[in-house]
Parts: structure tokens; sequence; C-alpha cells
């Protein structure tokens, strides 16, 4: 299979694998499709259990937009990971570096499945570019680019 070829998805056990994050901050659920070094999807099944909608807002729970945008950047962390995980170690980390362009454009309510699309603009010095985006049923939610590198701890 050649690098340009689409990937199988990935279930919570294996996001669980590449990412760090762990409830309450893990913001993906499922990866639905990848190719190497190029573009992932995946979503996050949004529900009135996740723990900030008790103060964002009670009498109107939406998900905070900075939370979108880290939802967004993990799923730029699985495309990195994935795309080069022959040659990590284990004590190499994805560091998010910078958000620029973030737009929102609808809110994200309980009940609402969050698709990222996100693809590999270019690599640079170690500094990965990411043209990220995040629909809810076909519908623009917001979008945005994402930069990360990896480092070793």
């Amino acid at each position: 299979m050649s690098d340009s070829e689409a990937q199988e998805g990935e279930d919570i056990n294996g996001i669980m694998q590449l990412l760090p994050h762990r409830y309450p901050l893990l913001l993906i659920d499922r990866v639905l499709e990848w190719t190497p070094h190029e573009q992932l999807v995946s979503i996050k099944n949004v529900t009135i259990n996740e723990p900030f909608f008790v103060g964002h807002f009670p009498q109107k729970p939406v998900m905070p937009g900075v939370l979108i945008l880290e939802s967004l950047a993990q799923a730029c962390g699985m495309l990195a990971f994935k795309s080069v995980r022959d040659t990590l170690s284990e004590n190499d980390v994805l560091y998010l570096v910078g958000i620029d362009k973030a737009r929102f454009k609808r809110p994200v309510e309980p009940g609402d499945q969050l698709r990222h699309e996100v693809s590999v603009r270019r690599v640079a010095r170690g500094i990965w570019i990411f043209d990220a985006r995040a629909t809810v049923d076909g519908e623009l939610a917001a979008e945005c680019e994402i930069r990360c590198t990896v480092r070793s701890v």
C-alpha cells in the first residue's frame, strides 16, 4: 500500500495508544480515515455529560470554542503521529505551537457529532502546518490553521 492510499480508521483504544490525553481532555472518539502525510477525518460525539457543559452555559449548553480547537489539534496530532509512527520513540510528544485564522461559524451543542477534517499543508524545519475544519451535519462549525512540532520529553 502506498503512502497516498487512504488507511482504515482507529477506535478509541488505538487513539489512546498515540495521544497522551485522557478524560476529560481526550476529544476524539474515532478516526474514520486517514492518508499518511496528507489528511485525517475523525469524530467527537458531543454529549450533555461533558464536564464543561455544567458551566458553559447551564441555560444553553455550548461547547467552548477553545475545546473545538483542541479537538482539531488532537486530530492533527493523530495525523502527524500516524504518519511518522515508525520514526518516533516512546518519549516523543507533539506540542501545539500555534493556531492562526480561527473562525467559529456555528455553535456545537449536546447531541452534535463534531467531524474533524485536517490536512497537512506542509512540514518545514520540524513544524507541521495543518488546515483544520470542524463540521456538524455538513455545516462548518469552525476552521483554523494549526502548527505543531514533535519533541522528546
